[in-house]
């Protein structure tokens, strides 16, 4: 009874590390970034126009207002998931995106970007454009969905693909009085320099 006893706690241990090795395979699979080719993938800057509508909605508790038609095209060089700050109420992912210069393989190879608490930082030893090209070809975007198939679709995307985004740069305000408000420009930098888009269509391309 006892060698039984320890053959199956023997397979249960060995079936729990295989589930587990399997998780983190797919883990990886999933974060792993895309290899793109060198040259500019989104050469468009995004584009803004006025809001439309203009008459603000309730989302989940939060009043939401259009500032700006917002639309983009760009590469992605960072992806970060939220779940437990205030501002995952609405927004569960953020992206950094570039274009232009900033959606080249060949300058990109130069340059580590990371994101955490809703911030976007790069870091570089060498750099083939000026930090100011960088800084305006680059964003941090908190993004949030307008339906939930959206939000799957932008919860897979990985580093290295391209996405275009539709939709709205938009003011939140909770009834808490808490409130996010979107920049209106690519040539700002820091607090409040990042763009809040209430995205009503996402579509994701390898190449």
């Amino acid at each position: 009874m006892d060698d039984l006893r320890d053959g199956l706690r023997e397979r249960w241990g060995l079936l729990t590390l295989g589930v587990a090795a399997a998780a983190l395979g797919l883990w990886w699979w999933q974060g792993r970034p895309h290899a793109q080719p060198a040259g500019v993938l989104a050469p468009e800057d995004p584009l803004q126009g006025a809001a439309e509508p203009a008459a603000p909605w309730t989302f989940r508790n939060h009043r939401i207002t259009p500032l700006a038609r917002f639309e983009v095209r760009a590469r992605v060089l960072g992806v970060e998931r939220y779940r437990f700050d205030r501002a995952a109420e609405l927004s569960p992912v953020d992206l950094a995106l570039g274009w232009g210069p900033m959606s080249d393989s060949r300058v990109l190879q130069d340059i580590r970007v990371t994101q955490r608490d809703r911030w976007f930082f790069w870091s570089a030893v060498r750099l083939s454009i000026s930090p100011a090209a960088v800084m305006s070809h680059a964003a941090n975007m908190h993004l949030i969905p307008a339906t939930a198939a959206v939000e799957r679709r932008l919860l897979a995307v990985k580093p290295g693909q391209l996405v275009t985004l539709r939709g709205q740069l938009v003011r939140a305000d909770g009834q808490d009085g808490w409130h996010w408000v979107s920049s209106l420009t690519r040539t700002d930098t820091g607090d409040g320099s990042c763009e809040v888009v209430w995205v009503e269509s996402a579509a994701i391309a390898d190449r």
